[in-house]
């Protein structure tokens, strides 16, 4: 395969992977502790304002809803899961990819938690790193949890295209 062709494809397929492990971790967090997750229609209602220029709310919750909010959360998760895999591949190349280790994808992982803890969170009212939450300690324990899953993710995902030799 190309490299180019192969890069898209390995990006794509890793990241989509790691969101799809992320999910999982949150369903199962959600049903076996009671640990309620991002919902992505607030993701969704935060990009949905974008276009008016407001990138702050005091309380995303209590914002305007934005018209398929859900859908557009949903579609950036995973896009924001791609451009992380992207990422990865663009540190450490098409090399790692069909010989994968796992600290590359534990630091891309971990990395990524300045994302929410400096821009989203931040954005959507909660402050930087959960500060404004009711346990903020908690909020980012269960945020590392969650981009540790994500590393994790991406790890598995490239190792599975490897054996089934994508």
């Amino acid at each position: 395969m190309m490299d180019s062709v192969e890069l898209l494809t390995r990006g794509v397929l890793i990241g989509v992977g790691a969101s799809a492990l992320m999910d999982a971790w949150a369903l199962f967090s959600r049903r076996a502790f009671g640990i309620q997750g991002l919902d992505y229609a607030m993701l969704g209602r935060w990009i949905g304002h974008f276009p008016q220029g407001r990138l702050f709310h005091e309380r995303i919750a209590a914002a305007d809803p934005i018209h398929g909010e859900r859908p557009l959360g949903w579609a950036a998760h995973y896009s924001i899961g791609i451009a992380f895999a992207f990422l990865l591949l663009a540190i450490w190349g098409l090399g790692w990819a069909r010989s994968p280790t796992i600290l590359p994808p534990m630091l891309i992982g971990l990395g990524t938690i300045v994302a929410p803890w400096f821009v989203l969170q931040p954005g959507m009212g909660a402050g930087i790193a959960a500060s404004k939450t009711p346990n903020p300690r908690a909020a980012r324990l269960r945020n590392l949890a969650t981009h540790t899953v994500y590393g994790i993710g991406l790890y598995l995902s490239a190792v599975a295209l490897t054996i089934i030799g994508t």
